[in-house]
């Protein structure tokens, strides 16, 4: 399995292979995105796209640097794939280093509560719920 970072002015190619992958990271944002929000904040923020692929592209994340008054985080906004467990370490230990290079304490991410058991072994710990209520 490979990792790689797209450059920007290679998004319009990539998209249609991930769209239905950034499509169904968007459900759980529960009305804030849909797939095409994503592609725009990624090019607006400044943001990375990451893709997980060998003969197809089997997932996609996307990260931010945010910076806080004390500490620089990567921040993984939307995570989208197929066979995860096929790509999760890979990309996992790329965004590590990336962060690392580009002086990030942390690598923090909000989501469903599912993703706690995904990431538990590796070394996440769920520090907050996020809770909404609907006007």
């Amino acid at each position: 399995m490979k990792i790689s970072l797209v450059l920007p002015e290679h998004y319009d190619v990539i998209w249609p292979d991930i769209h239905d992958y950034m499509a169904g990271a968007a459900k759980y944002s529960h009305g804030r995105y849909e797939a095409d929000d994503i592609k725009a904040a990624l090019i607006e923020k400044q943001q990375q796209l990451w893709i997980a692929f060998d003969d197809s592209i089997k997932g996609a994340v996307i990260t931010e640097i945010i910076q806080y008054p004390r500490m620089n985080v990567l921040s993984m906004h939307f995570t989208g794939g197929k066979e995860l467990q096929t790509w999760k370490q890979p990309m996992l230990k790329t965004l590590q280093s990336y962060a690392k290079d580009k002086g990030c304490a942390v690598i923090e991410s909000m989501g469903r509560s599912g993703w706690s058991k995904v990431f538990k072994q590796d070394g996440f710990k769920p520090l907050l719920t996020y809770y909404e209520l609907p006007l």
